[in-house]
């Protein structure tokens, strides 16, 4: 006579097999979207580098408009790039638009 408790293992064990036989047959659950969440955003700008940070000092009355696509040729100022990423691949993103009012005399 077996025990309840090897009873239930054997049931699990069995169960624990068939799922994993079932997963392995299963289509991918990600789509092409949530591959690229996983895919690097900068491909060109000092790769060597752990991190790619960036410090500017901007006076009164100055603008600055700085990239977030990792595209620019001006990084890390806008040059536009986003708008042919945005075309290609159906993105919105844009730039970060930096100013500081002009001082009060």
């Amino acid at each position: 006579p077996t025990s309840p408790t090897t009873s239930i293992m054997k049931t699990f064990f069995a169960l624990a097999s068939l799922c994993a036989s079932a997963s392995a047959f299963a289509p991918a659950a990600h789509s092409a979207v949530e591959t690229r969440l996983f895919d690097k955003i900068n491909t060109k700008i000092d790769l060597d580098s752990p991190k790619v940070a960036t410090m500017d000092k901007l006076s009164n009355g100055d603008k600055k408009v700085y990239c977030r696509c990792w595209q620019s040729g001006t990084f890390p100022l806008c040059d536009g790039s986003h708008m042919a990423h945005n075309k290609e691949t159906g993105d919105n993103v844009g730039p970060l638009i930096v100013s500081v009012a002009k001082a009060e005399e």
